[in-house]
């Protein structure tokens, strides 16, 4: 959904640390020791401090998606007195609006395609998801996510097409043949899911055409769907509270909550003992919360090593392109192949992001030279050569935001982005190259139709190109594709 507030929460867990450490930092190799033994004397079985340090930065990386998606989930569809509630699970909330600077819950806001939201519980069956018939014209993708933070499927667009369907969701343990009238089956590896609609909207006039094709989404059980007796509710399950600002102090509270709607697999069947063996998770033999002010001190520690570690594979994984930032950390279970780092890293750089064949995100801060964008000091330009625009199945945008605070900026046009559905409306150079004009102050009249509104100050602006094209030139794979998106060039002294 692009980087929001859980992941500026995420980032604070350093602070985590330093307050478990207290004046511990002094403390001397014989209190270690007897540290290192007060649990057991009390009996609690932990194992020892520095093995201790060692199973928190590994969990902090293994668990990190399931702390952010849990206490998402608990906000959008738990909690009701949540200021984030959407709707109860198996009910679809259609947000229909156009994103504006008065817009401050979430950072970089998608103004391109309003979503709809979906929370799932498959435990007593599964789910049928019903969606129309769509312009082709209009693009639209349905994205499942499940409680590992795997994308395990899509619909829409790209993946079904534009035609009227029935597509069924199941939970891991769900059995049975494709019922008929369902076009697809997606089996998700957790028994609750995250479905994220898209639907593209092509200017802030479009927004009612947009209402009519979410009022056309739907989400029913299967026995509804088939006519059929409903089975027997799953049980209530008492969630513990959780908040998307409570994570840096609750990280493991959190994890242990999320562990008992995660299934364990033989992917992380080890990582998950040597959890349970620290009191985190299903299968613990004490409360976390037991361990000595010494242990979680190390706990901390830990924690703030992992945290680093996904830090260093972000910047790792991201690859910089005229002075554009391109990357991608996401897929399915296959994708990642137990490779906790690489989730971790995906859910840091902006949870329930897409595949990068459904959708790849550039982003900058700098001019192609590598010098910071100030709109407040130079004006800039942004230049496609003539026949090299992003080359997308689907759409493409250029969106700006305030630098420090990564919101939408204020401006006389009410124009926010840049995108490809209104090229016909823009001016092209003699060359027919097409040429956007990022700055404070209008370009005049004669411009106007190019001109990127931007803040006086820093900049930062991402570009969205949907469903890129996987032949060249493309931007696939993403970071090292054939086509590579312009650098960003100062035009001028600001006025």
């Amino acid at each position: 959904m692009q980087t929001s507030r859980i992941v500026q929460h995420v980032l604070a867990l350093a602070l985590l640390a330093a307050a478990a450490l207290g004046t511990g930092c002094d403390r001397s190799k014989d209190a270690v020791s007897q540290a290192a033994t007060a649990d057991a004397a009390q009996g609690v079985p932990a194992p020892g401090i520095a093995e201790t340090r060692a199973i928190a930065e590994e969990g902090f990386i293994y668990g990190l998606p399931l702390v952010m998606n849990y206490a998402v989930m608990h906000e959008f569809a738990v909690d009701s007195g949540s200021a984030e509630f959407k709707a109860p699970f198996n009910q679809i909330r259609n947000l229909s609006s156009v994103a504006t600077p008065d817009d401050t819950a979430v950072v970089t806001p998608n103004s391109d395609t309003p979503y709809s939201i979906l929370w799932l519980d498959l435990r007593a069956e599964p789910m049928v998801i019903s969606v129309p018939e769509v312009d082709p014209k209009r693009y639209y993708s349905v994205q499942l996510i499940d409680g590992n933070t795997y994308n395990f499927g899509y619909i829409g667009s790209r993946a079904t097409g534009s035609g009227a369907g029935h597509y069924l969701v199941t939970g891991p343990d769900w059995k049975g043949d494709k019922p008929e009238g369902i076009q697809q089956v997606f089996t998700s590896t957790t028994p609750f899911v995250f479905a994220n609609f898209r639907t593209q909207l092509f200017d802030p006039a479009d927004i009612e055409n947009v209402k009519k094709v979410q009022a056309g989404y739907n989400a029913q059980p299967l026995s509804a769907f088939l006519g059929q007796p409903a089975p027997a509710a799953a049980p209530k399950i008492e969630f513990l509270p959780a908040t998307t600002a409570g994570v840096k102090d609750n990280f493991f509270d959190y994890l242990g909550a999320a562990l008992e709607l995660v299934p364990q697999t033989p992917e992380d069947q080890e990582i998950r003992a040597r959890l349970a063996s620290i009191g985190v998770g299903p299968g613990r033999k004490f409360d976390f919360k037991e361990l000595s002010p010494e242990h979680k001190a190390e706990v901390g520690l830990g924690m703030k090593a992992g945290d680093e570690k996904v830090d260093a594979f972000v910047a790792q994984g991201i690859k910089n392109v005229n002075g554009w930032s391109i990357g991608s950390f996401f897929g399915d279970q296959a994708f990642y192949k137990g490779d906790w780092l690489l989730r971790a890293a995906a859910a840091k750089s902006g949870i329930y992001g897409n595949d990068a064949v459904e959708a790849t995100y550039p982003l900058t801060r700098t001019t192609a030279a590598g010098e910071p964008i100030d709109t407040s000091q130079h004006n800039y330009t942004l230049t496609f050569p003539a026949g090299q625009l992003p080359p997308v199945n689907a759409f493409w945008s250029v969106t700006m935001y305030d630098g420090n605070s990564q919101l939408l900026i204020k401006n006389p046009i009410n124009r926010y982005l840049v995108n490809s559905p209104m090229l016909d409306s823009m001016k092209k150079n003699p060359d027919g190259s097409l040429t956007l004009h990022i700055q404070k102050d209008s370009p005049g009249k004669e411009l106007e139709s190019n001109w990127l509104p931007a803040p006086d100050g820093p900049a930062y602006l991402v570009m969205r190109l949907y469903w890129p094209k996987d032949t060249p030139p493309s931007v696939l794979p993403a970071g090292t594709g054939s086509w590579k998106p312009p650098g960003v060039v100062a035009a001028s002294s600001g006025s």
